[in-house]
């Protein structure tokens, strides 16, 4: 008597199938090919002592601007490039359910009518050859491959990895267009200062000009000082023009990074004195590296390629599958429905590649390349994010240091201008004296607001350094 529970003949020849195939993959080689390349150490590229940083999305709204902050929603909704970004990401994410619907069974349906006429001299018994029939086909087949080596999985965790890069891709871009917005601004913001400046000092040469044409008169001076006094007054006007055109062109500019041209052409930005100064970190946050959105991408390729390195291992060995139909298939559509119609057929399908002129091996070489590059490109990222933030970092405290030496330079300037001026008034003084004390005033002025827009702008390069917001805690 039979054992009941012995396996069937079918499963023991499949079994059989493949413990032969199995015994055979050796016949594809995969050796000696592997990547080659390290990831750089994060923890070891900053400071592991430093506290790790309180994260603030909206970094731009630190500076107490609500234009500021229209403007960069504005670009924010409207930018092409960052749609261009959902379009990857959406396009990323179309491949990741299309790998993950590898793991499933996969079932089609098909349906086949084909009306023939047999030759009499083929190989068709009497009563087919020469006749003229219609061959009627309904069948409902499947598969499902069983991933047994990982190779489905494989793909669908690199498809996953490109998705998540995709998207810290268009985290990077919607944090540079933030930051290319503030930077507009604040230059913007600095050039109508300077205008009034520029403003000032023609003002301010005015009077000199008619103090030294009285002078003039009374024979006090000669017509040389008159004719330097008269050539300020176009330097000063040529120097308004400049600004006026610098700042033209910086509204075209962020006009075109906000969508909207014509949005900038009467926009009047927040004194600079009035913008709140953003908190930094004094040291470079702990976290730093797994905030940035760029490193993040680049992190999450080197995921993806170690993936595609998997995939091309797992093609080396069988690939195993079972497949199904069933269905109804005649010689003429009025048995079509009989019983005697049906069919359905049901087994393993194994498969193994033995030879095929070095196409794995070059595919896995390729890919463990690929893993190689995406290595070296985060490890380049990481070492590009210390650096920036760390330069970020120390302009910002050297601007700070520059203000305050600054500030001391102009009230010292300013005072030898109105002391030289009442020299020069009172007869006790020449034109020179007046010139240069003018010089180095207006000098100061200058630099006062541009160390002012640059505090600001080394403010928001911090907030970009750090992956975009920094919030004291």
């Amino acid at each position: 008597m039979k054992n009941q529970l012995s396996p069937p003949p079918a499963l023991l020849h499949a079994a059989a199938l493949a413990a032969a195939l199995l015994a055979l993959t050796g016949c594809a080689d995969m050796s000696g090919i592997a990547p080659q390349a390290r990831l750089r150490d994060a923890a070891a590229l900053v400071d592991p002592g430093a506290p790790a940083a309180a994260v603030a999305p909206d970094w731009w709204r630190a500076f107490g601007d609500a234009q500021l902050d229209a403007l960069v929603q504005q670009a924010l909704d409207g930018n092409p490039g960052l749609r261009q970004a959902a379009a990857r990401i959406a396009r990323a994410e179309a491949f990741t359910r299309s790998a993950r619907a590898a793991l499933g069974p996969q079932v089609n349906a098909g349906a086949d009518l084909t009306r023939q006429r047999y030759s009499e001299n083929g190989p068709y018994p009497p009563g087919q050859a020469g006749s003229i029939l219609n061959i009627d086909t309904a069948r409902l087949s499947g598969s499902w491959e069983i991933d047994f080596f990982g190779k489905n999985r494989a793909a669908l965790e690199s498809a996953l990895g490109t998705a998540r890069a995709a998207r810290a891709d268009a985290d990077a871009a919607r944090l540079l267009l933030a930051a290319n917005v503030v930077h507009a601004y604040l230059q913007l913001a600095r050039l109508q200062e300077q205008l009034q400046v520029a403003d000032r000092t023609l003002a301010q040469r005015g009077e000199v000009l008619r103090l030294v044409r009285q002078r003039v008169s009374a024979g006090l001076d000669t017509r040389l000082e008159l004719r330097q006094s008269e050539g300020a007054l176009p330097e000063a006007r040529q120097q308004i023009e400049a600004l006026r055109e610098q700042a033209a062109l910086t509204r075209n500019a962020l006009g075109a990074l906000v969508g909207e041209p014509k949005a900038a052409l009467t926009l009047t930005p927040l004194a600079l004195a009035a913008m709140q100064p953003a908190a930094v970190p004094a040291v470079l946050p702990a976290d730093l590296l797994g905030r940035r959105p760029d490193v993040a991408a680049a992190r999450w390729r080197v995921e993806a390629s170690a993936q595609d390195v998997a995939v091309a291992r797992a093609q080396f060995y069988p690939n195993v599958s079972l497949t199904a139909f069933v269905g109804l298939a005649s010689m003429g559509l009025g048995n079509f429905v009989e019983a005697g119609s049906r069919e359905w057929g049901v087994g393993p399908a194994l498969r193994l590649p033995v030879f095929d002129a070095g196409r794995l091996r070059a595919n896995l070489a390729g890919k463990s390349a690929d893993l190689d590059a995406a290595v070296e490109s985060y490890n380049a990222a990481l070492l590009d994010a210390v650096r920036d933030a760390a330069d970020q970092l120390a302009s910002s405290a050297s601007v700070e240091r520059q203000i305050a030496e600054q500030r001391q330079a102009g009230e010292a300037a300013e005072a030898a201008y109105a002391i030289a001026r009442k020299r020069y008034e009172a007869g006790l003084g020449n034109y020179l004296q007046v010139l240069s004390a003018e010089t180095q005033v207006l000098a100061q002025r200058r630099l006062a607001v541009d160390l002012a827009a640059r505090r600001l702008d080394a403010q928001a390069g911090v907030m970009r350094a750090l992956g975009g917001g920094y919030a004291a805690s």
